[in-house]
Order: structure tokens, then sequence, then C-alpha cells
């Protein structure tokens, strides 16, 4: 396939929601404020890069930015296709620097629950920052990421208290598995800043050698780990 072949773009809203419904596991589309990168294969359309301020939008101060500074990449919600998810990813990144100069970190996480390690992102040259502890909730007796929750319920979606009145008398918070974090610098100074950081990539672990139950798989298409052979 030529370079020509791929095209990125924004993308709608009603096209990032059919991408992350149908081709990403989670199934959702991210209720925070996001910027909605698409891609195109010989003109069709085969999904979105996300981006957008995350869970906790006061990522930057470690970093010394502003909240305007760093974005979180949220979703990579892609159909069956034949370019590497690595080259969508690295031109998104581009598009993102070109149009939106003021950021200078992106933040992602790889899923450990869902069998990420973050292929792509070592593909693609990001820093591994270590992992985060995370949770999530037992919810008529199906454990949900936080995130789905939100997205079904607003905010009352993360509460005990408000999940137990309204949804399941039941619902109790458990620990999940560890996500992997890891930053891509978009200048040479924040990549000096942030190479110290660095440590050693992460290897797949299988769920028989992890140990730990997690936050079910789900049944979309697409993760951060897919394709990460296949890059040339």
């Amino acid at each position: 396939m030529s370079k020509s072949d791929l095209r990125i773009d924004w993308a709608t809203h009603e096209a990032a929601k059919y991408a992350c419904k149908n081709w990403h596991y989670s199934g959702c589309l991210p209720s925070f404020k996001r910027l909605k990168v698409g891609a195109w294969e010989s003109e069709k359309f085969i999904g979105v890069v996300l981006f957008g301020q995350g869970a906790t939008p006061e990522y930057g101060k470690r970093f010394q930015l502003p909240i305007t500074g760093v974005c979180e990449l949220t979703r990579v919600a892609l159909s069956k296709h034949t370019v590497s998810t690595s080259r969508i990813l690295s031109i998104a990144l581009k598009f993102l620097k070109k149009q939106c100069p003021d950021i200078r970190l992106v933040i992602s996480f790889a899923d450990s629950s869902q069998g990420h390690h973050g292929g792509i992102y070592q593909a693609t040259n990001w820093i591994y920052d270590g992992t985060v502890a995370t949770h999530g909730y037992r919810v008529n007796g199906k454990i949900e990421h936080p995130k789905t929750l939100h997205s079904r319920y607003g905010k009352g979606g993360q509460s005990i208290p408000w999940l137990k009145k309204h949804v399941d008398k039941n619902a109790e918070r458990v620990v999940a598995a560890i996500k992997h974090r890891y930053l891509m610098p978009l200048d040479d100074e924040m990549r000096k800043r942030i190479e110290p950081l660095r440590k050693p990539y992460p290897k797949r672990v299988t769920s028989a050698e992890s140990g730990t139950p997690g936050i079910p798989v789900g049944k979309g298409r697409c993760n951060s780990d897919r394709n990460a052979l296949d890059i040339k």
C-alpha cells in the first residue's frame, strides 16, 4: 500500500462514537473533552485515535506543564486494516503536534487486564514510565471499569453509595490489574526533560502468568498492541 492510500484528518463525533463502540474493547466513547483524529485507508474509514484530558487533568504538574501542555491518548479504535497500527499512531501524533502546538507531552496507558503490555508504544519509541495501580467496581456480579460506569451513569457511576442506592445494593470497589504508563514527548526539550524517567520495557505477560483476574476482556477488535508484530 502506498503512503497516499492512508489519510489522517479530524473525525466527527459520530464517527468516533461508531469506532469506539464497534472496534474498541471498552465499547464506549470517553465522556471527557477529546480531540478526534480519524484514519482512512483507500478513502475507507478505518477508525480513530483519540486524545483528551483523561481521568486526571493534573498530569501536567509532574512535568511542569500547564493543563494545555499535556494530553492523554485515550483510544486507538481501528477496524481491520492493512497499514500497521504503529504507522497510523505515528502520523496521528504528527498531526496532533501540527494542529495543537501547545501540547508538548502525550501520556498513554496499556491495560494489563486486557492482555496489553504496550507493544505499539515500544515500537514507536515511547518512554516507559512504570506501572500504576488501578481499581474497578463489581456491579451486578460483573467487574466494570470506572470509566465505563462513568459513561453509563455519570458521576454517580464511580460512587459506591450511589451505585448501592440506584444500581446494585451489593456494589463494591475491587482491586484490578496494573496499567503500564508510557510518555511521548513532542519536542526535543521535553524529551530531554523526561528521558531520565525511562525504564526497561515490560514484556508481554499471558493471563495465566499474571495471576490477576482484572477486568474482563471485552469483545471489541482493537487495542494498543494490535499489529505490533507487523511493524516494519
